[in-house]
């Protein structure tokens, strides 16, 4: 038994332990959220437009993300509402800032990596980027949007002091996540940093870092935007019941 298929069944089982049947829809919208990636993949290096085509899975896997895992309509549908319009914002953001990053492509660090390789694939690698940065907020923004949505559907914590506490608990533990996530990632690359000597003024020019930082920084944007907007959803809701 390889380690992948160890991981998946100890997956499951904890999934099945702890959430009962409801374990196995957390498990296939995984395995959905997994095919569309790979859809992905293979739609982009068919020559379809990058951006075009993180968009339009994206809104899959936000669908598949909250849906498959909210079984309260009260609660799924103002957390998809909020993601859509979230990520509506988000395109141009995403656009603008890597644009003017100069991050896309291959860094120095890449070179004995590429070594006897082409980059001359017929794809651009700003577009790529771009739909890279998309993608990897979508789980961000899903979680956030279910989190208050779920919150405030419960009529249970009081409007005024107790749900600004709670909104706020939820942008600090998501962006908490996404940062550890970050520097636990690239703990490898700081200390590679460190053993060359790397100055500050290189660290903050290097293209791998800063393409990594800024899709971290994006991500906490997009979070920081999802929490309001999804609160707002919920209220305007329970205004019109």
């Amino acid at each position: 038994m390889n380690a992948i298929l160890a991981l998946g069944l100890a997956l499951l089982t904890l999934l099945i332990l702890v959430q009962g049947r409801y374990g196995l829809v957390t498990l296939i919208s995984i395995l959905i959220n997994l095919g569309l990636m790979i859809l992905t993949v293979i739609l982009i290096a068919g020559g379809f437009n990058p951006v075009v085509v993180s968009v339009v899975v994206g809104l899959m896997i936000l669908a598949t993300t909250i849906f498959m895992n909210q079984a309260k309509p009260d609660v799924a549908g103002p957390a998809f509402v909020a993601s859509l319009l979230v990520m509506a914002v988000f395109v141009g953001l995403v656009m603008l800032v890597f644009y003017f990053s100069q991050t896309a492509g291959f860094g120095n660090e890449d070179g004995e990596t590429l070594e006897g390789f082409s980059t001359a694939i017929g794809v651009s690698f700003q577009q790529i980027l771009i739909a890279t940065g998309l993608m990897s907020t979508l789980g961000a923004i899903a979680e956030a949007a279910i989190a208050v949505s779920a919150g405030l559907a419960t009529n249970e914590i009081q409007p005024g002091a107790g749900q600004s506490a709670m909104l706020a608990e939820i942008i600090g533990t998501a962006i908490n996540t996404l940062f550890f996530g970050f520097f636990g990632g690239f703990s490898a690359l700081f200390i590679w940093f460190a053993r060359l000597s790397y100055s500050f003024s290189q660290i903050i020019n290097n293209k791998v870092f800063v393409g990594e930082l800024l899709e971290v920084l994006l991500a906490v944007i997009a979070v920081i935007m999802t929490v309001p907007t999804t609160a707002w959803i919920v209220h305007s809701r329970q205004r019109r019941g």
